[in-house]
Parts: structure tokens; sequence; C-alpha cells
């Protein structure tokens, strides 16, 4: 089997990777301290970093979506059941027992079907659920019998049970991320290859060549 470098993450995937990363942690440090779990700015300082944090965040978000539109990139998310049960059955049985990997990354497609499936879920459901809880916690106003100028709202109950349960998911999801980055080809190929950009694949066109002959 020859294999080879290969330049897979662009600088904007990797930049927005890490900078995804740095505020989803912030975000969470902060959002437990309002919460009353701990105390390290103090309330009124972690409400203001946490909205600060949060706004870049959106902004994160709209790069994100204009780059993956334009660049096509988008299509690396687009869920698919093929093949989805050998992957699971891998992280959970397989991995252990050093069995081959069930699908081949290459650069055309960089995730597995349990990848796609769960940043789908978290783009299409997670995310915008903290994002748009998150903002109806900014903008509230409860009811006056004066000029209403933002959010009109009863009660902030069920709203802040849906921003924590999107944020326990979000912080789940990094903390399950952190342990697949290493089921790479070594401890820290993945991470490597999430800092430079480069991963070492197959060549599948030298295998195909070498097949034909």
């Amino acid at each position: 089997m020859s294999k080879k470098q290969f330049y897979i993450y662009k600088g904007f995937e990797r930049f927005w990777h890490w900078m995804q990363a740095i505020l989803i942690f912030f975000l969470a440090f902060t959002g437990f301290e309002i919460h009353g779990t701990y105390s390290f700015f103090g309330f009124r300082d972690a409400v203001r970093y946490h909205n600060v944090a949060a706004y870049m965040f959106i902004g994160l978000i709209v790069f994100a979506i204009f780059w993956h539109l334009t660049t096509g990139e988008y299509k690396q998310y687009i869920p698919t059941l093929v093949n989805i049960k050998a992957q699971l059955n891998y992280y959970i049985f397989g991995i252990f027992r050093n069995a081959p990997h069930p699908t081949k990354k290459t650069v055309l497609s960089k995730l597995n079907p349990l990848q796609k499936l769960t940043y789908f879920g978290l783009k299409i459901l997670v995310i915008p659920l903290s994002l748009t809880s998150g903002l109806l916690y900014i903008f509230y106003r409860y009811p006056s019998r004066h000029g209403i100028k933002a959010i009109n709202i009863e009660t902030l109950e069920v709203i802040a049970i849906v921003h924590t349960v999107a944020a326990v998911l979000l912080v789940a999801f990094i903390i399950t991320h952190l342990y697949l980055i290493t089921t790479g080809e070594t401890l820290t190929s993945n991470l490597k290859a999430m800092l430079t950009g480069y991963e070492e694949l197959e060549d599948m066109h030298h295998t195909e060549q070498k097949e034909k002959k």
C-alpha cells in the first residue's frame, strides 16, 4: 500500500476549526459560571464575556457558511447511511482489536459516514438551537404596559432549558471529538493534520496503477 502526503485541510478550514473549538470552550466556561457552577470572572463579567464570545461565534459561522457554499466544501457534510453500521462497529469493537478502518479518507471525502451524520446534526440542529436560545436570552424583555422594544415573553424557563441542553450536547461532542482525534494512524496524526493541513493518505492513483500491471 503506497501512501503520500496530501493537503486536505485548507487554511480557513483550520482557522475555523480551532477558533470554533476555542469559542465553544470559552462559551461553556462562562456559561456554567453564569449558572452558578463556580466563580472565576464574577457573574457580571461572565455575562459580558459570554455575550461577546457569542457574537464572535455568530460572525465565525457566517464566514464559515459563505466559505463552505462558495468552495463546495458543504458536500463533505451531506449524510449517508452507507457503511454507517460498519463504522459504528469499528468505533465500538474494531478499534480495540486493531481492525482495519472501514472507510478510506480522501481529499474529496474527509469524513466517515458517522462523522457526516454527527456534524450534520450539529450544524442543522444543535448549533442553531444554541444560538437561537442564546439570542432570545440576550434580547428578551418581560411584558410591561409601556413600549416593548425587544422580544416580549412570559418566562425564560423553557429558553434556559433549551440553551443548557444545547450547550451540554456541544461540550459532549467536543469531549468525544478529543478522544476520536487519537484514533488515527498514530495518536497525533489527526492533530498534526489539522495543524499543518497535510495528512498521509493512501495514494489511490498509485494503487490503481499497480493493480493494472
